[in-house]
């Protein structure tokens, strides 16, 4: 399987998250743009965040968001 438009776009929401603390989220307002609102609402059904419209990490958000980030440092170092 290879990773889709929609797969990359919660990729990059998961990538917001700052995994240094459990005591900050994030808000996807309503004029940002579509993509990212339907990849933030898509994470919320899928059980990775607290909101629809972003919040906190679940337990296995964070755990993704981990596994996410770390691949793009992988993908993005020199």
């Amino acid at each position: 399987m290879l990773y889709t438009p929609e797969i990359v776009d919660e990729l990059n929401v998961l990538a917001r998250y700052n995994l240094t603390t459990t005591l900050e989220g994030i808000k996807v307002h309503k004029n940002a743009d579509s993509n990212v609102i339907a990849a933030t609402q898509r994470l919320f059904h899928k059980g990775l965040l607290t909101q629809e419209d972003g919040g906190y990490l679940t337990a296995l958000g964070r755990e993704t968001a981990e596994q996410a980030q770390a691949v793009l440092d992988i993908l993005t170092a020199d």
